[in-house]
C-alpha cells in the first residue's frame, strides 16, 4: 500500500517559519508527523490567494517563491525526503526509504495569459494545476463566486486545459464551479482530478461535488480526494463556527502573523486561536470514512481517496488532528468491511493510477 495525500499547503507555512525537519507544535504536516502516519507521498500545494489573481506576475512570483521554500526543505533533508514527479519516481523513493514529495499549483492566475508558463512549471516539477481558488479568474469561475464571470471556463481557460492535457499536468477541479467542472469534462481529454472535495450529498456546500459530477467524474476515469476540513465535511460544524464568532475575530491575527511569522507575540497569539477553534465541537474524523462510503456507493472504489488540506485549514476533525493520526482512518474503513486492496486503492493507488496516465504527449 502506497499512502498518498493529494492536498497539503505546507508550503505556506514554510514561509511562516516552519522547519519541517521537527516536530512542530501546532502543525499539521512536518516531516517527522509524515513519517509516523506512514505516509509515502504528500503533494505539496502552491496556494496563490485569489487577492493575487489580478496581478499575475506578482503571483507567479508568489509561486515561485513557495517552490523555492519547498526545494530548500526537500534538499535539507534529501537523505529522507525526495521529489516525486511519477509513480516509478515514487516507488523508486520509497524503496530508498525516502519519503516524496509531488507538487501541485492551487490558483491556476500566476500562468496570466501566458501557456509558457504551463512548460516551465511543468519543468520545475508541478503535476496539476488547480484551476482557480476562491475567485473567478482568467482561466474560469470558482464555486465561490455568486454569479459567474464566464459560465464555466473562459475561452482561455479551454486552451489552458489542452495545453494541460498536452503536458500530462492534470487539471484539478477543486475549487470550481459546478459549470466549470462540466466544460472541463467537456474539453479535456485527460481524466480530472478533485485533488481535496467532499460529497455535496453529505454536507451541503459549494465546494463539495453533486453526485451527478462524482458519478460523471468517474465516468471519465477520475478521481475525488477527501478533503478533511469539518467544513466540508459536516453541515453542522458551519453553525457552530458561525456562533462562536471565533473565526472573525481570528482573521485579523492571521494575517498579523503572516505578515510577521519572526514575532513570537503574533506567533502565540496566532496558535490561541487555533486552540480556541479546536476546543469546538467537531465532526469526528470518521466523518471523513462517511464520505469515502459515499462515493464508493454511488461511483465505485476505484474513484476515491484522500486530500486532506492539511495546513490549509485552521481546524481539523476530531481525532484526526495532524497527518501522523492518518492510520486512523484506515483502522476505520477496516472496520467497515474494506479489504486490504480496497485501502490501498483509496491510500493512495487510485490516485497514482491516474497520474500514471497522465504523461505527456511528447
Amino acid at each position: 500500500m502506497f499512502v498518498l495525500d493529494t492536498h497539503c499547503d505546507t508550503p505556506s507555512q514554510i514561509l511562516r517559519l516552519r522547519n519541517l525537519s521537527i516536530d512542530n507544535d501546532h502543525a499539521h504536516v512536518d516531516f517527522p508527523k509524515l513519517r509516523k502516519g506512514g505516509v509515502d507521498g504528500v503533494f505539496f500545494a502552491l496556494y496563490v490567494p485569489a487577492g493575487l489573481d489580478a496581478d499575475p506576475d506578482a503571483g507567479f512570483a508568489y509561486a515561485c517563491r513557495l517552490l523555492e521554500g519547498v526545494e530548500k526543505a526537500v534538499y535539507d533533508n534529501s537523505s529522507e525526503v525526495a521529489f516525486a514527479t511519477s509513480y516509478e519516481e515514487a516507488m523508486r523513493n520509497r524503496n530508498n526509504s525516502q519519503l516524496s514529495v509531488f507538487l501541485g499549483l492551487e490558483n491556476g492566475s500566476p500562468i496570466g495569459s501566458s501557456l509558457e508558463r504551463l512548460s516551465y512549471f511543468r519543468d520545475r516539477g508541478i503535476r496539476y494545476v488547480t484551476l482557480c481558488h476562491s475567485a473567478d479568474n482568467q482561466i474560469c469561475d470558482s464555486c465561490a463566486s455568486a454569479k459567474g464571470r464566464w459560465g464555466g471556463l473562459s475561452p482561455f481557460g479551454r486552451d489552458v486545459v489542452a495545453e494541460m492535457n498536452r503536458l500530462g499536468l492534470l487539471v484539478d477541479v477543486s475549487h470550481a464551479s459546478d459549470a466549470t467542472f462540466f466544460d472541463v469534462l467537456e474539453y479535456s481529454s485527460r481524466p480530472p482530478v478533485a485533488t481535496h472535495s467532499c460529497c455535496r450529498a453529505i454536507c451541503d456546500h459549494p465546494r463539495n461535488m453533486t453526485d451527478d459530477m462524482i458519478r460523471a467524474l468517474a465516468s471519465a476515469g477520475g478521481v475525488i480526494q477527501i478533503n478533511f476540513y469539518p467544513m466540508f465535511l459536516d453541515s453542522g460544524f458551519k453553525r457552530i463556527l458561525a456562533e462562536s464568532g471565533i473565526a472573525e475575530r481570528g482573521e485579523i491575527i492571521e494575517q498579523e502573523f503572516i505578515a510577521d511569522p519572526g514575532n513570537p507575540l503574533r506567533r502565540t497569539a496566532w496558535y490561541g486561536v487555533i486552540d480556541q477553534i479546536q476546543a469546538l465541537a467537531r465532526p469526528s474524523f470518521r466523518r471523513i470514512a462517511d464520505h469515502i462510503d459515499h462515493v464508493v456507493e454511488i461511483a465505485g472504489i476505484d474513484h476515491v481517496g484522500i486530500g486532506s488540506d492539511f495546513d490549509g485549514i485552521e481546524v481539523t476533525p476530531d481525532g484526526m488532528e495532524d497527518v501522523s493520526m492518518l492510520p486512523k482512518l484506515f483502522d476505520e474503513l477496516r472496520v467497515r468491511g474494506y479489504s486490504e486492496s480496497d485501502i490501498s486503492r483509496i491510500a493512495g493507488g487510485n490516485f497514482l493510477r491516474v497520474l500514471n496516465s497522465s504523461d505527456a504527449l511528447q
